[in-house]
């Protein structure tokens, strides 16, 4: 059965194998952990430190790409709807319709 460790305890033997005070062998042993898998966290922390460091609002730029397609294709999609509305009134209009033209159905002629 594997043995499941919260990120605490990781961070806390990375830490430790980090600061070299013990050697990986000696670090296994005292926490019971294979040494392999006190490396593999140790070049986990070591490969993501700079990370911690970042700005927040920082985007990566794939992400920022992304939304502002995705901006672009809501403003084309508004501009779509706000042109269609104009047709529909315009096409109702030329029809003579009612509710185009704010006419009540007795002022305008039959359709």
């Amino acid at each position: 059965m594997r043995k499941k460790f919260d990120k605490a305890f990781k961070a806390k033997v990375a830490i430790a194998a980090i600061k070299e005070n013990k050697t990986i062998q000696e670090l296994a042993k005292e926490y019971d952990i294979h040494p392999n898998q006190i490396s593999q966290w140790k070049k986990q922390l070591s490969d993501g430190a700079a990370d911690l460091f970042e700005r927040p609002n920082k985007k990566d730029p794939e992400i920022k790409k992304a939304e502002e397609k995705k901006d672009m294709l809501l403003k084309t999609v508004g501009e779509m709807k706000i042109e269609n509305d104009f047709l529909k009134k315009k096409y109702l209009q030329s029809l003579d319709c009612p509710t185009a033209t704010g006419k009540s159905p007795s002022s305008g002629s039959q359709i």
